[in-house]
C-alpha cells in the first residue's frame, strides 16, 4: 500500500516510528507536511497538491495534526476523504475531540464518567461555577490547551476568581473542573486502536506538581487496568469516532473519569513504558481496514 503520514516534521518520534513500521511491512510510505498542502475543491476532479505538484494516490492516511493547526489540518484530512483515501481518524473525529467542551458534552450524553465541569461566559457567574464544581481546590483549563499547557490548579476562592478573570479578560475560553484529590497527581493513558485497548500506562506527576503529562516532567510506567477502565476507554474513543486514540482518565472514588480523548496520541511515552510496538499495531490495523485505491492516480 501507499501510506501518507501527515506530520510537520519527519524527526518527531511518533512520525519516525510510524514511517519505520510501515516500511518494515513493505509499504510505500511518505511523510507530508500538511501545512504545505493545497487543494483543488471541485465536483469533477478533486485533488490534493503538495509543494507545487499534484500528489499521487495514497491508499491510507495517518493524521498527526498539531492542536494549534486543527482547522487547516482537518481540512487536509477531509480533502483526502473526498478523494476516497482511507484515514485512520476522520476529519470529523479530529475536530470533535479537539474541542474539549464539545467532547465532554458528547461523553456526558452517553453517561461516560467525567469530573464535574463548569462553563460560563460572564464573570458574574464565576462564583456559581466555583460552587458548582465543589469549591476550591479546583482546576481551570483552556479549551484549546494541550500537554498540560493552559491548566492551572487553584487552591482558594480568591485565586480561582483571579485566574478565571485573567483568562476571560484575554477572551480565552475556559472550563472549570473539580479537583480529584484521590488521583494523587496520577492519570492513566489508554491507547485505543479500533475497539481494543492495546496498551496502558500510568503517568505520575513530580512532587509538588499536579499535571502528570510527561511533557510537564511526569514519568510513566506500564499498568494493568480494570475492566471498567478498559470499557470506558473504548467507549470514549468510539463516541468521538476515533479509530486511534489516547484516552486519559483519572481513578476516582466513583470510578474512572475521562479527562481527554486525544486524536494524535504520542507514541514515545507509551512504547517506552510498555515495550509494545504500537506503531506496528497501527499499521496492521490499516492493512485490515484500508481498501487500496489504485491503479487510480491523481496525476493521471
Amino acid at each position: 500500500m501507499k501510506v501518507a503520514i501527515l506530520s510537520r516534521r519527519k524527526d518527531i518520534y511518533s512520525t519516525r516510528r510510524l514511517q519505520e513500521a510501515a516500511a518494515a511491512r513493505g509499504h510505500d510510505v511518505a511523510v507530508i507536511d500538511y501545512l504545505r498542502c493545497h487543494m483543488n475543491i471541485t465536483a469533477e476532479e478533486p485533488s490534493m497538491h503538495y509543494k507545487g505538484r499534484k500528489l499521487p494516490y495514497f491508499d491510507a492516511v495517518i493524521p498527526r495534526i498539531g492542536t494549534s493547526r486543527t482547522f487547516y489540518g482537518s481540512a487536509v484530512v477531509r480533502q483526502f476523504e473526498t478523494i476516497g483515501t482511507f484515514t485512520i481518524n476522520s476529519s470529523l473525529s479530529i475536530t470533535r475531540s479537539r474541542d474539549k467542551l464539545r467532547s465532554l458534552q458528547l461523553l456526558s450524553k452517553k453517561n461516560i464518567g467525567l469530573p464535574i465541569t463548569g462553563f460560563a461566559h460572564s464573570l458574574n457567574d464565576v462564583d456559581r461555577l466555583i460552587k458548582l464544581v465543589g469549591g476550591p481546590p479546583l482546576v481551570v483549563k483552556l479549551i484549546e490547551g494541550t500537554q498540560g499547557v493552559g491548566v492551572v490548579l487553584v487552591e482558594t476562592r480568591e485565586a480561582a476568581y483571579s485566574v478565571i478573570q485573567a483568562f476571560m479578560g484575554l477572551n480565552a475560553n475556559i472550563i472549570i473542573q473539580e479537583f480529584i484529590k484521590e488521583a494523587s497527581g496520577a492519570d492513566i493513558r489508554c491507547f485505543v486502536i479500533g475497539d481494543k485497548v492495546v496498551a496502558a500506562m500510568k503517568r505520575q506527576a513530580e512532587p509538588g506538581e499536579f499535571r502528570s503529562n510527561i511533557h510537564q516532567g511526569g514519568y510513566a510506567e506500564a499498568i494493568k487496568i480494570t475492566r471498567a477502565e478498559r470499557e470506558t476507554a473504548v467507549q470514549a474513543a468510539k463516541i468521538m469516532g476515533l479509530k486511534m486514540a489516547g484516552v486519559d482518565m483519572l481513578r476516582s472514588n466513583r470510578g474512572p473519569l475521562v479527562m481527554e480523548v486525544n486524536s494524535s496520541p504520542g507514541l514515545e511515552g507509551i512504547e517506552t513504558a510498555t515495550g509494545k510496538d504500537i506503531a506496528g499495531l497501527i499499521i496492521k490495523y490499516i492493512e485490515r481496514h484500508a481498501k487500496p485505491i489504485g491503479p487510480k492516480d491523481y496525476e493521471g
